[in-house]
């Protein structure tokens, strides 16, 4: 199912879930998926070089991380993982001033399905409103996903990275995956 298939990739900066992200590239590029990975300007720092140079051996394409480029990518789904607040906002209220969310709006002008697998510490909360405008949206697809510490972040989810695959291939053929709350 995910054979041929050209998948965006971006990568915003809830630095937590890196770890949770790099055997799910590992296992599209075996499903033979072509991964093209865009770099959130959050992203681009000293810290995470490692991360990044793993993404470019696995998937064979070097990031993008540039708006222009960014707005340019033509792929069959997208996918934003981790995705964090700040680029639910922006997507909730169409603003398009980093590669992550230039390329999700220049996904959208063809009428392609985007897969958010959120992880946010102000998703119940302030985030709230923005998640609930993006599920009423047509094309949205959402990971399933879960308080992450209840006890001390009572307002953080994040998505549970075993389903990030099987929720790429339901929003191919239209369908969200659920249950959507674990």
């Amino acid at each position: 199912m995910l054979k041929g298939k050209k998948i965006g990739f971006i990568i915003t900066d809830s630095f937590y879930n890196f770890h949770n992200i790099i055997p799910k590239i590992r296992e599209l590029v075996k499903r033979g998926a072509k991964i093209m990975p865009i770099i959130s300007l959050n992203s681009q720092n000293e810290k995470i070089n490692k991360f990044i140079d793993e993404i470019k051996n696995i998937t064979f394409n070097q990031p993008i991380n540039s708006i222009e480029e960014a707005s340019k990518l033509v792929t069959d789904i997208m996918v934003i993982a981790p995705c964090n607040g700040n680029t639910i906002a922006k997507l909730a209220s169409n603003i398009e001033d980093t590669p992550a969310v230039a390329a999700i709006q220049s996904h959208l002008k063809n009428e392609n399905n985007v897969i958010l697998a959120i992880a946010a510490n102000n998703a119940l909360s302030t985030n709230a409103v923005n998640i609930g405008i993006l599920l009423n949206r047509k094309h949205f697809y959402f990971v399933p996903v879960r308080q992450n510490n209840p006890i001390t972040k009572p307002y953080s989810i994040s998505f549970d990275s075993e389903y990030l695959i099987p929720t790429i291939e339901h929003a191919l053929f239209e369908k969200q995956i659920q249950p959507m709350l674990l």
